[in-house]
């Protein structure tokens, strides 16, 4: 009998949290910020029910059968997503968004950042915000695109 060859997979968990932020750049004078930004610009700031998908890609163990143990994925997505972000004020309780507007991609990146940390390295495929039915952010890490 031959050995099988290694088998790549992609695995993906999903959490939901609520935060409130304000769409605010300290750049741009007011008048711009609330241009830019319209109603996501109130000075009282307004909340979201994010959807986040992390997607972790490797091979198959061939005794586990798994790529990674949800158990350790779902403790990680505990650590960097949950506990920093869920009922906050983004902009006043994550000290990376107080020199970053809180943007959908900026929370992304910020996830990014955060599970970079804490899983094996290489293994962290993507990471997708839902911020509404409508609008999501995929980020899988790229910093810059060369023009």
């Amino acid at each position: 009998m031959s050995p099988r060859s290694a088998r790549l997979a992609r695995l993906s968990r999903s959490v939901t949290f609520s935060a409130c932020h304000r769409l605010h750049s300290k750049a741009l004078s007011d008048e711009e910020n609330l241009k830019l930004f319209g109603k996501c610009n109130n000075p009282n700031g307004h909340g979201h029910n994010y959807k986040v998908v992390v997607t972790v890609r490797g091979e198959i163990d061939p005794v586990s059968g798994m790529v990674m143990n949800l158990t350790d994925l779902k403790e990680y997505m505990q650590e960097a997503i949950m506990e920093p972000l869920d009922h906050k004020n983004l902009d006043k309780d994550v000290p990376f968004f107080s020199e970053v507007v809180s943007t959908t991609e900026n929370v992304a990146v910020f996830i990014w950042d955060s599970l970079q940390k804490l899983l094996p390295q290489g293994i962290l495929y993507k990471v997708e915000v839902h911020e509404t039915e409508q609008n999501v952010v995929i980020y899988k890490g790229e910093e810059t695109i060369v023009k």
